[in-house]
């Protein structure tokens, strides 16, 4: 039998106050909060997951895996993301249909276009 995917892990400087801001950008619910890790899902018993641990390495250069977000409208969603604290990023991607936007301790992610 094959492996499930059960989660991601996202090393932060402060993994309650990113794992917040996730949670608030994803419409997920923290499920697990412990020592220094905190989990969150879009529902309790719906995995994967994003866990949050905490990390000390500096990234050097863009994330090596970055999440796709593909909301109905991606100019309404930029502006709420950016008003939450998220920044948009050059990255060199150019002339694409998606914008890259960092969280706030600088991990890219995409907001896709609407499937239309």
């Amino acid at each position: 039998m094959p492996s499930r995917w059960e989660q991601v892990v996202v090393d932060a400087e402060d993994p309650a106050r990113l794992a917040r801001w996730w949670a608030e950008a994803l419409d997920y619910v923290i499920v697990e909060e412990s020592a220094g890790d905190v989990e969150i899902r879009r529902r309790p018993d719906e995995r994967p997951g994003l866990t949050f641990t905490h990390g000390t390495d500096v990234r050097k250069g863009k994330n090596r895996l970055h999440l796709d977000l593909r909301p109905d409208d991606q100019e309404a969603e930029v502006e709420r993301l950016v008003g939450m604290g998220a920044r948009p990023v050059d990255i060199g991607q150019h002339d694409v249909p998606w914008v890259v936007l960092a969280d706030p301790e600088g991990n890219e992610f995409c907001v896709l276009a609407s499937r239309g």
